[in-house]
C-alpha cells in the first residue's frame, strides 16, 4: 500500500466533509462517527463536488441533483446516480489521516 497524509484528525468534526487532493486526484475527505472516509470527490451523475454536498447517517448528497452515496461502500443510493464512486482504504496515525490513492 501507498500511504500518503491528507489531513490532521483536527481538520475536520463529525458529519463534515472536505476537499482534498492526493495522487493527482480530487478527494472528499469524510468523518462520521469519529470515522474517516475517503472517496472521488466528482459525483459520478453530473459533474459536481461531494464536499460542497450533505453528510448525514454516512451518507454524502450531492449538491447538484441529490444523488446519495454511502460513504463506506461507496454505492449510490438513489437516483440520479446509477453508478458507484471510488472509496480509497484510509488509517489514522496518531494525528494524521493517511489514504493510500494508488490504482
Amino acid at each position: 500500500m501507498n500511504w500518503m497524509k491528507i489531513a490532521s484528525t483536527d481538520a475536520l468534526e463529525d458529519d463534515e466533509v472536505m476537499a482534498v487532493e492526493a495522487g493527482g486526484k480530487q478527494l472528499a475527505l469524510y468523518r462520521s462517527e469519529g470515522e474517516f472516509f475517503v472517496s472521488d470527490n466528482v459525483c459520478t451523475h453530473a459533474y459536481a463536488l461531494l464536499s460542497d454536498g450533505y453528510l448525514e447517517d454516512g451518507c454524502i448528497e450531492c449538491p447538484l441533483h441529490q444523488a446519495r452515496f454511502d460513504i463506506r461502500t461507496g454505492k449510490a443510493m438513489c437516483a440520479p446516480a446509477t453508478r458507484d464512486i471510488q472509496i480509497y482504504p484510509v488509517k489514522v496515525e496518531g494525528n494524521d489521516v493517511l489514504a493510500d490513492v494508488s490504482e
